[in-house]
Order: C-alpha cells, then structure tokens, then sequence
C-alpha cells in the first residue's frame, strides 16, 4: 500500500432543520435540494475547482485545492440560497450550515 499527503480545504454542508422539512413536506424538500443541487451547488463547486467526495441526504462534502476556492464557492452557495428563499415564509427556507476545514488529507492506494 502507498500512502500519499496533500493539503486540502473541505467543505462540509448541510441543511439546518432538515428533519423538520422533510416531516412538513418531504417531496417538496427533496425536489427543492435536487434542484438547488442542480441549478446552485454544483454548478459553484465546479465553478471553484471542488471535487465531490460525499453527498449526505442533506448535505455534502466536498474537497477543494485551495481555501481561497472554497470559501469563494461557499459565498456562491450562501448568496444564491438567498435569492432562492426570499418571499418564502421561514418555516419552508432551506438553509445550509457551512463549514470549510484546511488540513493534510491523505489517499491510500493500493497495488495489485
């Protein structure tokens, strides 16, 4: 097995109150994420050179080559998530809670 290191920003997110939403309305939640996801947050991770590593239901991780980047995509994020909720009444917002953490992160592979 070979082990390799590299710095790395992680973004983790997910959505505050989400076991509320789902129980008022499940289908509208999960149609609204599918489509933030579509139409937002993809689109800004890509934008931002982030890389998946992990969606959560709710919520997602992604991992980003520079902090730079993944506080610019988590400002993208935040701001289209205030365009998309205004004229909502609070209890049907969908709002993410952000978290960005720099550190080594390490990959190990394996040889066959």
């Amino acid at each position: 097995m070979t082990e390799t290191r590299k710095l790395a920003a992680i973004l983790a997110a997910d959505v505050v109150g989400y076991s509320r939403l789902a129980s008022t309305d499940e289908d509208r939640t999960l149609t609204r994420l599918r489509a933030l996801r579509g139409d937002l947050i993809d689109p800004a991770i890509e934008a931002n050179h982030g890389r998946v590593v992990k969606h959560t239901g709710d919520g997602f991780l992604v991992e980003f080559r520079s902090m730079v980047d993944a506080v610019r995509c988590a400002i993208e994020v935040q701001n289209g998530m205030v365009e998309r909720n205004s004229g909502l009444p609070p209890e049907r917002r969908i709002e993410f809670r952000v978290g960005i953490h720099l550190g080594d992160a390490s990959r190990t592979a394996t040889a066959i």
